[in-house]
């Protein structure tokens, strides 16, 4: 009976540790859950290159290698380096680290991830012309870069940004729901721009030049080796875009099948490209053509007026054949390639299943 007192004494002790002990144990595991952060290698040197107008740059004109560990000496530069006006579109630029961001941000729910490449979406939004159109760059304005660029396919990645917005789709489903209504419109006025700048030869509808002037709406000179014409590369990304919209108008339609059509009558057949060892040129190699009758090829440059292949090295001037220009610019450069094959041998074909009617 002595021991009663300190037998009750003992099980409130016990009573209360359970009650609140192990409860304050699990509050402090869920606090410290919320505070840890999971973070990404190469989406954090995303955060550092980006720009405060929420767009990338493209430091000395290539690609960035977000891959590489950064000396603390570059990351105090790019921080330094914030404000500057120097963001682009040019080989993926900004559209890659939006997409990777997205779908990082899926993976590791850091907030920070998401919020970068809602800004980078924001940036896409505000540097679309009135045309519908985007530069290669923006806000610099600058020699071509303020010409409407589908080189490379620039225009037509954000123009894929902006349907992944707006449909919910490719991990885009989590990024803020004011942004929808803004990219379907701007998608809406990338489509008009894209059927305003297909290109008229001699009354007959027929593809893209890699850029188009943002006022005139007509091709447009880029750099030294890349003059006004038409692009049997750049014209497929644009078909392969016009082809995913869903009931399509039949302005739409008409634009696919015109376009469609000129590179079936642009293409040639009988010879190919190919990279040969030559020790009298300065990198020791050449590229020449030569005859492959189980070739199908296109040109990168089409005249204008005539429709004929051309070529044009680092004078402007253009010329008949590969062989005529400098050997830099015939090693270094895509003058011909089979852009179109799969398009004109697969999809085409699927979508008029679809929608040829």
């Amino acid at each position: 009976m002595k021991n009663k007192p300190l037998l009750s004494l003992l099980t409130t002790l016990l009573f209360l540790f359970v009650l609140f002990g192990s409860g304050s144990c699990k509050t402090s595991s869920v606090i410290s859950s919320a505070q840890e952060v999971v973070k990404d290698s190469v989406a954090e040197r995303m955060l550092l290159y980006q720009r405060n107008n929420g767009g990338w740059p493209q430091p000395g004109g290539d690609a960035i290698n977000y891959t590489k560990t950064l000396p603390e000496s570059l990351m105090s530069a790019l921080l330094a380096e914030k404000n500057k006006l120097d963001a682009t579109i040019d080989d993926q630029a900004t559209t890659r680290e939006i997409n990777t961001l997205v779908s990082t941000y899926k993976k590791t729910n850091n907030p920070a991830y998401l919020k970068a490449a809602e800004n980078g979406i924001s940036y896409l939004l505000t540097a679309q012309n009135t045309a519908g159109g985007w530069g290669q760059f923006y806000p610099d304005s600058s020699s071509y870069h303020k010409h409407i660029t589908y080189n490379d396919n620039a225009m037509m990645d954000v123009m894929w940004i902006m349907k992944s917005v707006s449909e919910g789709t490719k991990d885009f489903e989590t990024v803020d729901k004011a942004l929808i209504p803004r990219t379907k419109a701007g998608m809406a006025k990338g489509i008009g721009c894209i059927l305003k700048t297909q290109f008229v030869q001699n009354g007959k509808l027929t593809a893209w030049c890699a850029q188009h002037d943002r006022k005139t709406l007509l091709p447009a000179k880029a750099r030294a080796f890349e003059l006004a014409s038409l692009s049997g590369n750049e014209s497929v990304g644009i078909i392969r875009f016009l082809m995913t919209i869903e009931n399509p108008a039949p302005e739409i339609k008409n634009s696919i099948n015109a376009a469609v059509a000129w590179l079936e009558a642009s293409k040639i057949v009988g010879i190919k490209t190919q990279d040969i060892v030559d020790a009298s040129q300065p990198k020791g190699k050449d590229r020449i053509v030569v005859t492959d009758p189980n070739s199908t090829v296109w040109a990168r440059f089409y005249n204008l007026e005539t429709n004929k292949p051309f070529f044009t090295g680092r004078d402007s001037v253009p010329r008949a054949a590969l062989a005529e220009i400098e050997n830099e610019r015939r090693v270094g450069y895509a003058y011909y390639g089979t852009w179109p094959a799969k398009l004109l041998s697969t999809e085409y074909p699927d979508w008029l299943k679809k929608w040829g009617n």
